[in-house]
């Protein structure tokens, strides 16, 4: 192998090291129950899944003729030690059982030829790829359902996406998660941390469904119960937007701009709401041009004082 190729190789490696946060099964099951029919008849592609070690597995596995898969494929970077550290791939229905790839990444050609035989893909990702990981399931028009960081709704590819309605939230995306990690994996943070029956856990808070798969719960409305009032919602400094600070603040008679957090998504219904570029409300051209379009920075400032990323919306069910 030539050695620039084996020096990605390896690069690869390492990132994919640093990104071995394993879903527990509840969270799987709990999100999951909700898309049962739509993955019936389909083939399902986990291709961040060492089928030894990954929970996705054995969730499709257990559940294969219950939820009437036609095919269940699982890839991984990194071989479980049950395999002799072999890439595994493994098939189910047309079985092919445990067999060795080349390069078990997403991105290599193998893999990316069973992503093209897949018709959705569900999988924990690695977190520090988000970004060209949900590139590639775009490219590929490809149905998905994955988890990853609530900050990824900033960065502007994947706001782009939500803002054309090409992605959007699931189900379960409230509380802390807790993910299986290596035992040599560390943080300094000890309420963070657990060790149950020698397997170690990490918490994180702000892990969110991303998925394009239909909910039920992207089409109901979000229920508004105050009224504007302009000593209630301030005005930002540099956009002609109102600030509003939680989304059930959002007022039921305001038909301009508002800035709310990100965490609006998760009650986002886009036959009630409309999610409006912040470039399109800046007060003057002085106000610099944002690619991702969010109300963000020294520029999100109420008063001179910076304000959280805010999201800007327009409230499509009342009369301008």
């Amino acid at each position: 192998m030539p050695t620039k190729s084996l020096n990605s190789n390896l690069h690869k490696a390492n990132q994919a090291k640093k990104d071995e946060f394993y879903t527990q099964l509840i969270d799987i099951e709990k999100e999951l129950k909700h898309y049962k029919e739509q993955f019936r008849g389909k083939v399902i592609y986990c291709n961040c899944d060492d089928p030894f070690e990954s929970n996705f597995f054995k969730y499709f596995a257990s559940n294969f003729n219950a939820l009437g898969l036609k095919k269940l494929i699982t890839t991984s970077y990194s071989g479980s030690p049950i395999v002799g550290g072999q890439l595994p791939l493994f098939e189910m229905a047309g079985s092919k059982g445990k067999q060795p790839l080349k390069i078990g990444d997403f991105r290599s050609e193998e893999c990316i030829k069973l992503l093209k035989e897949a018709d959705i893909v569900v999988t924990n990702p690695p977190f520090s790829l988000f970004r060209e990981y949900v590139a590639q399931l775009m490219e590929n028009k490809k149905k998905f359902l994955i988890l990853g960081d609530q900050n990824a709704i900033t960065y502007k590819e994947t706001f782009g996406y939500i803002k054309d309605d090409k992605l959007w939230v699931g189900y379960d995306n409230g509380g802390t998660k807790w993910f299986q990690v290596p035992m040599d994996y560390d943080i300094s943070t000890e309420s963070r941390k657990k060790i149950v029956n020698g397997v170690k856990y990490f918490s994180m808070g702000r892990i969110l469904w991303f998925t394009n798969l239909d909910t039920t719960k992207r089409h109901e409305e979000l229920t508004l119960y105050k009224k504007y009032s302009p000593k209630e919602y301030s005005k930002f400094d540099y956009y002609n937007a109102i600030n509003v600070n939680r989304y059930i603040d959002i007022p039921m008679d305001y038909n301009g701009a508002m800035g709310v957090p990100i965490t609006f998504i998760d009650k986002y219904n886009p036959a009630q709401f409309e999610i409006i570029s912040s470039n399109d409300i800046r007060l003057n051209d002085n106000v610099p041009y944002k690619e991702h379009g969010l109300i963000k920075d020294k520029d999100g400032a109420i008063n001179g004082k910076p304000t959280y990323v805010r999201i800007v919306i327009k409230n499509k069910k009342v009369k301008k």
